[in-house]
């Protein structure tokens, strides 16, 4: 059970680094290129929007990552895992909220089960 901990939390928190980056590179990296949006106030929210949520996701799954692996831990797993579910409900809010494509929303559900079940089997 304990291995099993230990790759659901890594798995938790890469999903939730290498979900970012693909995020940005789809949502605005690929548009941007493309110029798919005219320039216009809409288009620097949308871009603003959607940096901001990948960012947002690759900054703390790379934390929260380096946080699990490193030897001398400066907090304790359950209080980084409970932080993560909150960060996952909440971008699981934003999703459903702001943005109108169907791959943040389902992104946000698996970051959100990967969370539930990496707390289930520690404690």
């Amino acid at each position: 059970m304990d291995r099993l901990h230990v790759y659901l939390v890594r798995a938790a928190f890469g999903w939730m680094a290498l979900s970012g980056v693909l995020h940005f590179m789809a949502d605005v990296a690929s548009q941007y290129i493309r110029r798919t949006r005219v320039p216009s106030p809409e288009t620097t929210l949308y871009y603003g929007l959607h940096s901001a949520y990948a960012w947002g996701h690759i900054a703390f799954g790379a934390l929260a990552l380096y946080l699990v692996t490193c030897t001398a831990p400066v907090m304790n797993e359950r209080g980084l895992l409970i932080m993560g579910l909150v960060v996952a409900l909440g971008w699981l809010a934003i999703a459903m909220g702001f943005i109108e494509y169907w791959q943040p929303k389902a992104n946000a559900v698996v970051l959100c089960a990967l969370m539930v079940a990496a707390l289930l089997t520690r404690y």
